[in-house]
């Protein structure tokens, strides 16, 4: 069942990324609007269908929450952002902050958090220690061996890594739409002009205070994963992919699919690799499980 709905959020939600290219004014704007809240749903949803009530509540709590605090303070004060005001093309505000902005980074937080859960040994099948690879094609853990702090420093790390740089793709696109504007846009990253590089620190300093808050409170259901999980990874890998595509090629901002695919490759790029090697893996027990037929199989 969480699966099922998952997956067909994620659909619904593909399709509206994809219609995103093709429209303008308007229409666009809504449309954004649309795909955040499907974001938000499908994160929050599957927190709640896969892990219960407390996993939900903490995400909606330091994500949503958090969130929407973080936005407040930048606009009133400039911190830890810089100086910046939001168009109202994004629906209602509050306190200057347009409502759906907080659903956004609770959107992307979740994957970005069981991503970094998988990458870092938090398969369910090896949460007990044990020297293999994890069954859902995680990364290898040796029971006994490295350290549980080091290991979560790493989980953290890699989470607001995996969370902050969405920004070099997101900021871009949105400044360009007019959605929201910089009042003071320097030092800027090279060919990301209008944005200044307070901004991508202030992802980073928030991310990390999320993901550090996350797992305390969400509890030990938020530090394994599963293969009810496999809609969030779809997503992360969906969002870097198309994210890429989608600047390079369609709205004509060559400079953030750069940035953004070096940034979101951190985390992205070993995620695909874990996946690709469990496919890979699966394939080959299915192999050999068949049943063996003499003569046919005789060169076996």
């Amino acid at each position: 069942m969480t699966r099922r709905i998952s997956w067909t959020l994620l659909a619904v939600l593909v399709l509206a990324q994809i219609c995103y290219p093709l429209t303008t004014g308007d229409t666009r704007a809504g449309l954004t609007v649309a795909t955040v809240v499907l974001g938000w749903l499908l994160s929050v949803g599957h927190a709640l269908l896969s892990r219960g009530p407390r996993v939900a509540a903490a995400l909606v709590a330091v994500a949503t929450g958090g969130g929407f605090a973080i936005e407040a303070i930048g606009v009133a004060t400039g911190v830890p952002f810089g100086s910046y005001d939001y168009s109202g093309e994004l629906g209602p505000k509050l306190a200057g902050v347009p409502l759906i902005i907080p659903l956004a980074w609770t959107w992307m937080a979740w994957p970005a958090w069981l991503a970094a859960v998988r990458l870092t040994g938090g398969n369910a099948a090896t949460a007990d220690g044990g020297n293999a690879a994890t069954a859902d094609g995680g990364a290898l853990t040796a029971g006994g061996s490295g350290s549980t702090v080091g290991r979560r420093v790493g989980r953290i790390a890699l989470a607001t890594v995996g969370l902050a740089a969405w920004d070099l793709f997101l900021d871009p696109q949105m400044v360009a739409e007019g959605y929201w504007v910089w009042r003071d846009a320097t030092p800027a990253l090279p060919g990301l002009a209008g944005i200044p590089v307070s901004n991508y620190l202030g992802w980073l300093l928030f991310a990390v205070l999320m993901m550090s808050a996350l797992r305390p409170l969400a509890g030990p259901a938020a530090a394994h994963t599963d293969r009810r999980d496999h809609p969030m990874v779809a997503l992360y890998l969906w969002t870097y992919f198309s994210s890429i595509l989608a600047h390079a090629v369609f709205l004509d901002l060559p400079a953030s699919a750069l940035w953004g695919a070096a940034g979101m490759a951190v985390t992205a790029v070993p995620l695909a690799v874990t996946v690709l090697l469990a496919r890979r893996g699966r394939y080959a027990d299915h192999v050999d499980h068949q049943p063996h037929r003499p003569g046919v199989d005789a060169t076996r």
